[in-house]
């Protein structure tokens, strides 16, 4: 287990304050970044063109990348103060629209932080393969934005909640032997795990088919399928590939300064500030830049990894 204590850069009081959780906050954040999913709906129901069409599956694809973040923080209970409003944000706001549950997820994703970087990361395949020829890096981007990735990815996540494979989002296929399983345990089993994600994407082309026109929800599907993909690679990319020291926590966790539009497509809920969550996991994300601050100014960044953005990061990643 790696250890990046926040003892040397954060007092006690400070570590308090940053740990409190705030309800209305947590509240106003999940309604901005579906606010963008209904404009970028909207965008293509009123200005119907290829043109916005490529500007709603870019959107919707970096706002289902957010998705993937609030149901990451409520796996941490870093969003509001109870377990409850966590587990169910996490889930209907987070979790469930894109196919992912945040109980199935919260324990996998623990062992990514007590083992970050080594050889039992489950995440650890996501990482990896990093720096590589600018040849394969297109390669890798063209098959995140033309369907091949996701398709790949969500048949094998469809896999998992059925019980053909075990739960991992690090693209480690291990299959489950169905010796001795009855028809009635499939079906418990795949009803279990598929009824809120069925039930959360049915939501939301009825509300698309009464308020605007089903056909839009193909939206949601093709930007799952492409944008949403690429926006998945070069975040993990940018949290711990091509770095220093895998094993030393100060260098294998990056922090990446993020602009407004990486904000929109690689960085949503402060996700950039990863060396903090590292450090903190159960630092809501509206409390990150303030924590980030403190730790610039005491020197933390002396021995942690910075980016200066994340055309730095994929830079970095492609080596000649």
């Amino acid at each position: 287990m790696q250890v990046l204590s926040p003892a040397p850069y954060l007092s006690i009081a400070e570590r308090n304050e940053l740990t409190q959780k705030n309800n209305l906050k947590g509240i106003l954040g999940i309604a901005y970044h579906w606010a963008w999913i209904v404009a970028a709906f909207a965008l293509v129901h009123y200005f119907p063109h290829v043109l916005t069409v490529i500007v709603a599956l870019l959107i919707i694809g970096g706002k289902q990348l957010a998705c993937a973040i609030v149901m990451h923080d409520a796996g941490h209970y870093a969003v509001f103060d109870s377990k409850r409003l966590n587990d169910y944000f996490g889930n209907w706001f987070g979790g469930y629209p894109i196919f992912q549950d945040v109980k199935k997820y919260r324990g996998y994703h623990l062992r990514h932080h007590l083992h970050t970087g080594l050889e039992e990361d489950p995440d650890l395949l996501l990482t990896r393969g990093y720096p590589t020829s600018r040849k394969s890096m297109i390669r890798k981007f063209t098959r995140d934005l033309t369907g091949q990735t996701g398709i790949k990815a969500w048949v094998g996540l469809i896999m998992m909640h059925m019980g053909y494979l075990e739960f991992n989002l690090g693209n480690k296929v291990t299959r489950i032997s169905q010796r001795d399983r009855s028809w009635s345990e499939f079906f418990k089993v795949a009803f279990t795990n598929l009824s809120g994600p069925i039930i959360a994407n049915l939501m939301i082309f009825g509300l698309l088919w009464l308020f605007a026109s089903g056909w839009l929800y193909l939206l949601w599907v093709g930007a799952y399928l492409t944008t949403f993909q690429f926006c998945l690679r070069v975040r993990a990319m940018a949290e711990h590939s091509v770095v220093e020291d895998s094993t030393d926590p100060h260098k294998n966790t990056r922090t990446t300064r993020a602009n407004w539009l990486e904000q929109m497509l690689f960085a949503p809920y402060h996700v950039n500030y990863h060396a903090e969550h590292h450090m903190m996991m159960s630092v809501p994300s509206y409390h990150l830049p303030k924590m980030h601050r403190y730790l610039r100014d005491r020197g933390f960044y002396e021995k942690g990894t910075y980016a200066d953005g994340y055309w730095t990061v994929i830079k970095n990643a492609i080596v000649e």
